[in-house]
């Protein structure tokens, strides 16, 4: 009788939660701004060794609470494609230009359930492995207090507390029980808000390349080429890495958002 209790219990809890996901992913045809997804890399696509069409793929790494009251749960696959893939051939030729070699890639959709939304976003920041593995990385204090890590941009997480803080010490994120979060901060080329969204190993300031050496983003998605990541380097074949991360941020509809 009680192995029958906890396998009903099980069963109704379970059905609960998927029941909340297929909601969350009917209730809208498309993810709404201002919603951000901090996600990872699980795949390697290159310059030099993909093609057209290869597959891009990502999982969200925390937690994403949607204005509707939804949730998108950690781990919801990302779907892309190469859109472009053009090599680096060093030209020997004395005091030649180097031409560049291109890695352009298109987020398109976003797996919750049996639900696929399509992706309208710009890529708000993105870091390579190391970097990211950094951020995830405890930093010895010389008084033996509670460890705390650097986020992506330099917000300093206290892991024993839940304020996240600037370099000056202001208080600008919040690290809760199913990750960080943060009203963005205006960086750069990229917008601030006043809602609290999902960062994940960012900081609320984040923005653009972190960890590309020799590689610059000639887009990063905007109204005019939505949910486009373009990375250019004349000195090596761009990449996106397996484990790398990144901060994507839902654009808003009808508006303006400039290109990083």
């Amino acid at each position: 009788m009680l192995n029958r209790t906890f396998l009903s219990t099980l069963f109704l809890s379970s059905t609960m939660v998927l029941a909340q996901t297929r909601s969350t992913a009917t209730g809208a045809s498309s993810l709404q701004a201002p919603t951000t997804l901090p996600i990872v890399f699980t795949n390697t696509v290159s310059a030099d060794h993909s093609h057209v069409g290869d597959r891009v793929l990502a999982r969200t790494e925390q937690v994403v609470h949607l204005g509707n009251g939804g949730v998108i749960p950690s781990g919801t696959l990302i779907v892309g494609h190469v859109v472009a893939a053009n090599a680096f051939v060093y030209d020997k030729t004395p005091y030649a230009q180097q031409k560049p070699s291109t890695l352009s890639i298109r987020f398109d959709s976003l797996q919750v359930a049996e639900t696929t939304l399509p992706l309208n976003i710009t890529v708000r920041a993105m870091a390579d492995p190391i970097t990211s593995w950094d951020a995830r990385l405890s930093n010895v204090n010389d008084d033996r207090s509670s460890p705390s890590a650097t986020q992506i941009g330099g917000d300093q997480l206290n892991r024993s507390q839940a304020e996240v803080v600037s370099r000056d010490g202001d208080v600008v994120a919040y690290n809760k029980r199913d990750g960080v979060y943060a009203h963005l901060i205006a960086h750069g080329g990229c917008d601030g808000s006043s809602v609290e969204v999902s960062v994940g190993i960012y900081s609320a300031s984040a923005c653009g390349l972190y960890g590309y050496t020799d590689v610059s983003a000639r887009e990063m998605g905007s109204p005019a080429e939505p949910s486009t990541l373009t990375l250019v380097s004349t000195r090596t074949s761009p990449k996106v890495w397996k484990h790398g991360t990144a901060l994507l941020e839902v654009l808003p509809n009808q508006q303006t958002v400039a290109a990083r």
